[in-house]
C-alpha cells in the first residue's frame, strides 16, 4: 500500500490548500493587471499628485456688490445711520455671492458667502418668483462663517436668489443671474 493510499484526509488537505494556493495566485495577478490598465497603481508622478489635489480644492471668491435693482433702495435714500448700526449691521449680514452672471438652463449656478456669527445655521436658498420671494430646494449649512452650494434651474430669464436664516429670518442681498 502506497502512503497515500493510508491518509486519505492528508492527500485532500494538501490537495486543496495547493488549489486554494493557485487561484489566489490567479486573483492577485487578476487584480495588479486590473489596477495597471484602469491606471489605478501607485506609479503617479509627484507633479501629477498636485494637480489632482488642487482639482479637488474648494475655491471661495472674495464676495461681491452686486448691482442695486429697481426696487432696492440706494444708499442716498437709505434712512441715515448713527456710526454704532452701521459698524454692527456687517457683522451680522448674510453675504452672497454668485459664481456666473449668464448661465445655460440647468447648468450649475454657484452660490456663496459669508455669514459672521450664523456658525451651524441652516440657509434656505429662494428665487424671486411671481413678485415674491419662494423657497428653492436647495439649503446649505454655514461651517467657518462661510457656505457654498450650488442650484440649477431652466427658467430663462433674469433669476434673482438669496438666502434666509431658517431661524432667525435673516436674509442675504439678492444676486441675479440670466439664464438663456
Amino acid at each position: 500500500m502506497s502512503q497515500s493510499e493510508d491518509r486519505p484526509v492528508l492527500t485532500g488537505l494538501v490537495a486543496l490548500v495547493a488549489v486554494a494556493a493557485v487561484v489566489g495566485l490567479l486573483f492577485g495577478l487578476a487584480a495588479l493587471l486590473g489596477t495597471k490598465v484602469l491606471g489605478l497603481d501607485d506609479s503617479v508622478d509627484a507633479s501629477a499628485d498636485a494637480t489632482a489635489g488642487s482639482e479637488t480644492s474648494m475655491y471661495l471668491p472674495e464676495p461681491e456688490p452686486t448691482e442695486t435693482t429697481a426696487g432696492t433702495p440706494t444708499p442716498e435714500a437709505a434712512p441715515s445711520e448713527t456710526p454704532s448700526d452701521a459698524e454692527s449691521k456687517p457683522a451680522e449680514a448674510i453675504s452672497l455671492s454668485v459664481g456666473q452672471q449668464s448661465v445655460s438652463p440647468m447648468q450649475q449656478i454657484d452660490l456663496t458667502g459669508t455669514y459672521p456669527q450664523g456658525e451651524g445655521a441652516i440657509l434656505q436658498v429662494q428665487r424671486f418668483e411671481g413678485g415674491a420671494w419662494s423657497d428653492f430646494p436647495v439649503t446649505v449649512s454655514v461651517s467657518n462663517q462661510t457656505f457654498a452650494t450650488y442650484v440649477q434651474t431652466s427658467q430663462a430669464g433674469v433669476n434673482k436668489f438669496r438666502v434666509i436664516d431658517t431661524d432667525s429670518d435673516r436674509t442675504s442681498n439678492e444676486v441675479q443671474v440670466t439664464v438663456g
